[in-house]
Formats: C-alpha cells, sequence, structure tokens
C-alpha cells in the first residue's frame, strides 16, 4: 500500500492541522471551549519552541497545504496558521540552529 503523503513529516502535519481545525471551529456542544484552548495554547507552545529548521519546514509544509485547499475557511486557517501558532515570531537565539 502506498501512502498519499511524500513523508511522515507531511501525514503529521496534515494529521495536527485537521485536529487543530476541527477544535477551532467546534461548537460549545461538541467540546468545552476550555479543553479547546487549552489544546490550542499546548500545540502553540510546542511548535513555537520548535528550533527555527523545524519550525520553517513546518511553515513550508502549511503553505503547501494552502496551495491545495478549496475551502476558503479553511484556506484562511492555513494562511494565519503559521503567526497563530507562534512559529514566525521572534526565534530566541538558544532555539535557533
Amino acid at each position: 500500500m502506498t501512502s498519499p503523503y511524500p513523508s511522515l513529516t507531511r501525514a503529521l502535519a496534515e494529521a495536527l492541522v485537521d485536529v487543530l481545525w476541527f477544535i477551532d471551529g467546534s461548537e460549545d456542544g461538541q467540546m468545552d471551549p476550555d479543553d479547546g484552548v487549552k489544546v490550542l495554547e499546548g500545540v502553540a507552545h510546542v511548535v513555537s519552541t520548535l528550533p527555527k529548521g523545524q519550525r520553517h519546514e513546518l511553515i513550508e509544509l502549511v503553505g503547501e497545504m494552502a496551495a491545495a485547499e478549496t475551502d476558503s475557511a479553511r484556506l484562511e486557517f492555513l494562511e494565519e496558521f503559521p503567526e497563530a501558532f507562534g512559529l514566525i515570531d521572534d526565534v530566541p537565539e538558544h532555539l535557533q540552529e
């Protein structure tokens, strides 16, 4: 069986974005809003502490996903993803490659 993803990194990035997209768009009846915020903030913390090279790789993957996206709401989510999740803020010197 062949995978539709060119790499494990791409598959995991797609899965992460899918989960975050679901949480971000959930109604109060689908998920407790406080729990959703905790998950989103937790992911933002993790990805914002990645080394610069890994952050750029994730930004590129999200950009590729955005380029292929046909749903306008999801496209907007993907375009805002790098800034919303702390990928393009100043990188602390100790995290740079």
